[in-house]
């Protein structure tokens, strides 16, 4: 209930105070890092979706222009998806690495029977 002193217009924007100041606390916010994972994963899905179409458009050309029209396609299809396998792998590898400097190197675990 709003005070007796206090107008309607000040008891709703300290209730408005108290409303953000309950949601901010219920609900924090994404920190830089979910935003960056999200954004390497949209990365990996571009050179993985990006590779496979390159090739595809690679094979192609060099079907419309050698003639050999399933062949150049089934081979733009292996190379493009190779190379976009090996792009992931190494982007994977670097992301890896660089997170595992931020945070410190996780424990080896032996796994050697006693």
């Amino acid at each position: 209930m709003p005070r007796t002193d206090e107008s309607q217009d000040e008891a709703l924007k300290r209730l408005d105070r108290r409303l953000a100041a309950f949601e901010a606390e219920r609900h924090p916010q994404a920190g830089g890092a979910a935003q960056k994972a999200m954004g390497q994963g949209y990365r990996f899905l571009a050179e993985v979706v990006g590779g496979v179409l390159g090739g595809l458009g690679l094979g192609w050309l060099v079907d419309s222009f050698a003639h050999t029209t399933p062949f150049g396609l089934i081979g733009g299809l292996l190379i493009g998806m190779g190379v976009s396998t090996f792009v992931a792998i190494r982007g994977a590898g670097a992301w890896a690495k660089k997170a595992s400097e931020t945070t410190g190197q996780a424990p080896v675990i032996d796994d050697e029977d006693d």
